[in-house]
């Protein structure tokens, strides 16, 4: 065992962002949970304290707003909260908004990355895991997966930033001794995801009875993993996992991004009393994006035999559960609805002005 997750002292990188709010709402919601979990998180445009705010007096959770690259503060941190492990959420991730400007990736995603790295040295006792993506490998075509050993070859400045720092994170595992594992996770959705992304940009979209603009021919092929069950995989690779290993985490359910839109449209419409065909009729295809990736898959045998992962969704009911939250929850929407997303919208989408 790594770490015993039910009574360590964590801290998250990220924690109030879509995926990191997620892993610490899993953790807050154990009643078997007696450790500590410190979220650190600037609070950029995608960080929401909301996504939280259910837990904000529990005394086993505390919020720091800092940035990562304040290494000093994390120092202190893992000494004062007597930190086990850090969990590296924190991250730009947007591939549009990499193209667009790629300096705040290279902050956050290596300098960032290394701050932290930095810092561990200094306290060797703490583990270290990163989370990563599946877009270091590139693309595939109509068939194959990638597995842990395959090449990277990022097409975008964030799979870039992202491949330099799971090979920081390998480097100082292998020169400094520090005990590390990096993740590999396919597309996440669910409930609290920034509206930039595709799943929650489409309902929003819907909403609005707006255009969806989709890219190409919309035949660009994702495997989709509902947050819930990646917030668990990574849970389990931190209590089975090896020290200096690298998981590969998806769902093995693989779609087009037009079949994804008109089974968000199907299941939109029957929960709103909507009419499919007058919903489709808002898709609208545009000019494709620089490196778009066509497909992605991998391989998840090695987190299935040595940690026991197996994804619990299925991807209709994720989505299912993921379109009645967003309809459940249009003030959380509303207040990250702001001019700045407006404005990105239609600097990215010129069907949407």
């Amino acid at each position: 065992m790594l770490i015993d997750t039910s009574r360590a002292n964590l801290l998250i990188t990220g924690g109030a962002g879509f995926m990191g709010s997620c892993f610490i709402r899993q953790l807050l919601k154990d009643p078997l949970f007696t450790g500590k979990v410190v979220n650190l998180d600037a609070l950029t445009y995608s960080g929401n304290l909301d996504n939280l705010k259910v837990f904000e007096e529990d005394p086993r959770y505390l919020f720091v707003k800092d940035n990562i690259l304040n290494q000093n503060l994390v120092e202190k941190l893992l000494f004062e909260e007597k930190i086990d492990a850090i969990v590296h959420f924190a991250a730009e991730t947007h591939v549009d908004r990499s193209i667009s400007d790629a300096s705040a990736f290279m902050q956050t995603n290596v300098l960032g990355t290394t701050s932290l790295l930095e810092a561990v040295r200094k306290y060797p006792h703490v583990h270290f895991h990163h989370i990563s993506t599946d877009e270091v490998y590139g693309a595939l075509g109509d068939t194959g997966s990638f597995s842990e050993d395959s090449s990277y070859l990022p097409n975008s400045p964030y799979a870039a930033s992202k491949a330099a720092s799971d090979h920081f994170v390998r480097a100082y595992g292998k020169t400094y001794g520090i005990s590390t594992t990096i993740s590999h996770a396919g597309n996440n959705y669910g409930p609290c995801q920034y509206p930039e992304k595709l799943i929650p940009f489409i309902v929003t979209q819907l909403l609005k009875k707006g255009a969806l603009p989709l890219y190409g021919k919309g035949d660009n092929v994702r495997d989709w993993l509902f947050v819930e069950d990646h917030a668990n995989a990574v849970r389990l690779i931190l209590e089975k996992g090896r020290s200096s290993e690298v998981y590969n985490i998806a769902s093995s359910q693989e779609i087009t991004n037009l079949g994804l839109t008109k089974l968000i449209i199907k299941l939109f419409a029957r929960k709103t009393n909507s009419d499919i065909e007058e919903l489709e009729s808002l898709i609208t295809f545009v000019e494709d994006r620089p490196g778009h990736d066509f497909r992605y898959s991998m391989n998840t045998s090695k987190i299935a035999n040595e940690v026991g992962f197996v994804p619990k969704y299925a991807l209709q009911e994720g989505l299912s559960e993921t379109v009645s939250w967003y309809l459940e929850n249009t003030s959380w929407l509303k207040n990250v609805l702001n001019e700045e997303y407006d404005t990105w919208v239609e600097s990215q989408y010129e069907a949407c002005k």
